[in-house]
């Protein structure tokens, strides 16, 4: 296969023309809600996973994770064995059930996902996980139809 000079310079142009992952100029932010029970607590911070504590002795039972997709990208710590299962809220929340119930004592969350709308294939190239729904026709979707 021989590749023309026009067509190296091409392809050098569109590999520069979007930076890395590892060029992003700020961390993403995260917005967690912690329940449990009638209680709750909310934290945001950058997902640099730097940890942070959640000084908070709740037994939460329910996560509310809406903008970044923290079943994959967060490590919650916790006082025992606990599971954590994905799951979506009737209004279209992502949220993480936490069974059992238990105080989580720290959250570290690091990596990137995509905003609702945006697009997760571009040019047939993967550009990464949705935060908040699923890929479909080359754009992350929103979990529950928002007009519905």
């Amino acid at each position: 296969m021989q590749l023309s000079v026009l067509s190296v310079v091409a392809f050098a142009a569109a590999a520069l023309a979007r930076p890395g992952l590892e060029q992003r100029d700020d961390a993403q932010i995260v917005h967690l809600t912690f329940h449990g029970g009638p209680a709750s607590y909310a934290m945001e911070f950058a997902a640099d996973g730097v940890v942070h504590q959640t000084n908070n002795d709740i037994a939460i039972s329910v996560i509310d994770a809406p903008d970044y997709f923290a079943q994959d990208h967060c490590t919650f710590v916790t006082d025992g064995e606990v599971t954590l299962q994905g799951a979506i809220s009737p209004d279209g929340k992502q949220q993480i059930l936490v069974g059992p119930p238990q105080p989580i004592r720290a959250v570290s969350c690091e990596g990137f996902c995509l905003s609702t709308y945006a697009n997760c294939y571009e040019n047939g190239q993967f550009v990464g996980p949705c935060c908040a729904g699923f890929c479909a026709a080359n754009k992350c979707r929103p979990w529950v139809n928002p007009s519905a």
